[in-house]
C-alpha cells in the first residue's frame, strides 16, 4: 500500500477544489454483496466454520527447487546497491539460501502453531487465525481484537506478536488487558479465495470482515492495522462504530485536504504553530520537496502499475519464484528504512530472518495470490473517483495511532483529526518501520495496551 496515500491526498485536494464537499450525512446500511462465482444462489449461505491446515508436498518443492535451479539473472550495475530495486548480487544469497538451506516443511509447521479457520462470507471462503488466550485472571475476561495484514504481507506478519497479546504477562508486559486475537486474510490474499468480481475494495472487506466477527459471537471488539489494514479497519469503523470498542492503526491517512492543509505545505515550516505542527510533524514533513515529493516521485511506480494493470505484472510474478520474491522483499528493505536503499543487501537481514522473509513471500508462492493481492489497488483507486459514501463518514470511534519514524509516508495529527475525530492516543514510536508487527512487535503491543487502557477508563484527553 503506503504510497497511495499520498497519491490519495493529491486526488483528494483537487476533487475539494474543484467538486462539492462530501455529504456527511450518514448513509443507507451497506448491502450484502456476493463475490463468489457465478450468480448468488437462492439458498442461505453456509456459516459453518472449517478447521485448515497450510498443507505442502513434495511435489510442490521439488517444482519450487527446479524453478530456483533454473532462473535466469541479469547484472546489477556497479554501485547500484538497491537504488534501481532489487539487486542481483544479493538476490543471488537468497536464492542459493532459499533453494538450499530454507526448510519449508519446518515453516509450514510454524505456520499452524496457531489455530487456522475458514468460513463462507459473500461466497467466498475467508480464511482467520483465532487464537484464545492459554489462562486468564480471576474475574478476568479476554478483549476480542481483530488484526488486518496489508501488502506485500500476510497474517505471518503477526505470529511474533500475537503470544505479547494473548499471553503478555509470560512475555514481559502489563497482563491488565489480555486479548482474543482474530487475524484473517484478505480475500484474495494468502489462503483466503479472491473475490470473482471486480469491485472487491477496503469498504468491501470492511463488511466481510464485520460479519466475520459477528458470527464468531463479538459484538464488541477492537481493531488494529497498518497498510491496507489501517484503511479496512478505518472502515469498520466507520461501517460499524456500534461495534467497534476502539481503532488502532500504525499508517494513519487522510480522505482529503482543505485550503489550510495545502497553506501548510507552503507556510507550515515557518508559523507551525499556526497550523497546530509540532516537533516532530516539522521533522516529518520537511523539506517538503525531498521529503514528501521525492518520495512519492521514486517510490510510487508500484502503486500506478497495481492501479491500472495489475494483472500484467502480476502474472509474470505468479509464474517467477525469483521475480516474486524480488518484487515482495524490495518493498521490506525500502519500507522498513528508506535508507536501506544505500547498502547492496538493502539492510534486509538487519531487521528480519531470511526464513521469516522467505516464510511471506512462499504464501504468496503457493496460494498463487500475487495477482489478487495487487488487484486490490486497481479497486481501492476506483473508490476515489465513486466517492464511496462510507469511506467518507468521520470516525467517531476512538482511536490510537502509533507514528513509526521509518514509516515512509508522513501525515501530522494536524491534518489526521480531519478525518479521525476522537484521537484518545497518538503516539511516536521510537523506532521501527512500515511492517510494525513484524519488525516491532513488543512496541506496538504496548502501544495496544496502553490505548486499550484509556478507552477503558473512558479516557478520551487529548
Amino acid at each position: 500500500m503506503l504510497l497511495e496515500i499520498l497519491l490519495a491526498v493529491v486526488l483528494g485536494a483537487i476533487i475539494y477544489l474543484t467538486l462539492i464537499k462530501k455529504n456527511e450525512e450518514t448513509p443507507a446500511e451497506m448491502e450484502d454483496g456476493w463475490w463468489g462465482e457465478g450468480l448468488k444462489p437462492d439458498s442461505e449461505e453456509d456459516t459453518a466454520i472449517h478447521p485448515f491446515k497450510v498443507e505442502t508436498s513434495e511435489a510442490d518443492i521439488n517444482y519450487l527447487h527446479r524453478r530456483l535451479e533454473e532462473v535466469r539473472y541479469t547484472e546489477s550495475l556497479e554501485d547500484s546497491c538497491f537504488h534501481y530495486g532489487f539487486n542481483v548480487t544479493y538476490l543471488k544469497k537468497v536464492v542459493s539460501y532459499w533453494r538450499n538451506q530454507f526448510d519449508w516443511k519446518k515453516q509450514v509447521e510454524v505456520l499452524n502453531k496457531f489455530p487456522q479457520f475458514k468460513m463462507k462470507i459473500e461466497g467466498i471462503d475467508v480464511h482467520f487465525l483465532h487464537i484464545k488466550p492459554s489462562q486468564l485472571g480471576e474475574g478476568q475476561s479476554a478483549k476480542p481484537l481483530l488484526l488486518v495484514h496489508g501488502w506485500p504481507g500476510s497474517v505471518y506478519e503477526f505470529y511474533k506478536i500475537i503470544p505479547l497479546l494473548t499471553d503478555p504477562v509470560r512475555h514481559g508486559l502489563n497482563g491488565n488487558h489480555i486479548f482474543e486475537v482474530i487475524c484473517p486474510s484478505i480475500p484474495g490474499y494468502g489462503f483466503s479465495e479472491a473475490p470473482h468480481k471486480k469491485g472487491f475494495n477496503s469498504v468491501c472487506a470492511a463488511h466481510v470482515f464485520s460479519k466475520l466477527m459477528l458470527r464468531l459471537g463479538f459484538h464488541e471488539y477492537y481493531i488494529q492495522g497498518g497498510d491496507w489494514g489501517s484503511a479496512i479497519c478505518t472502515n469498520l469503523a466507520q461501517i460499524a462504530p456500534s461495534h467497534v470498542k476502539g481503532l488502532h492503526i500504525n499508517m494513519p491517512f487522510v480522505n482529503s485536504m482543505g485550503i489550510k492543509e495545502l497553506l501548510s505545505i507552503l507556510l507550515g515550516p515557518y508559523f507551525p504553530g499556526l497550523f497546530g505542527f509540532q516537533a516532530e510533524d516539522v521533522r516529518g514533513m520537511f523539506p517538503f520537496k525531498t521529503k514528501i515529493l521525492k518520495t512519492l516521485l521514486m517510490e510510487s511506480g508500484y502503486f500506478h502499475l497495481q492501479s491500472t494493470k495489475p494483472d500484467t505484472a502480476g502474472c509474470a510474478l505468479n509464474d517467477s519464484p525469483v521475480g516474486l520474491a524480488a518484487y515482495i522483499l524490495e518493498k521490506f528493505s525500502t519500507w522498513t528504512d528508506i535508507s536501506f536503499q544505500h547498502l547492496e543487501d538493502g539492510g534486509l537481514e538487519k531487521k528480519f530472518t531470511l526464513d521469516d522473509l522467505l516464510t511471506n513471500v512462499m504464501i504468496y508462492w503457493v496460494s498463487g495470490c500475487m495477482v489478487s493481492s495487487m488487484r486490490f489497488y486497481k479497486e481501492n483507486v476506483g473508490m476515489l473517483f465513486t466517492k464511496d459514501k462510507h469511506a467518507a463518514l468521520p470516525v467517531k470511534v476512538p482511536t490510537g495511532i502509533a507514528l513509526f519514524p521509518h514509516e515512509v509516508t508522513y501525515f501530522p495529527r494536524s491534518w489526521v483529526e480531519k478525518m479521525h475525530v476522537n484521537i484518545v492516543s497518538f503516539n511516536h514510536m521510537p523506532r521501527g518501520g512500515h511492517f510494525a508487527a513484524f519488525e516491532e512487535p513488543e512496541l506496538l503491543a504496548a502501544d495496544i495496551q496502553q490505548f486499550v487502557e484509556k478507552v477503558e477508563k473512558g479516557n478520551t484527553s487529548k
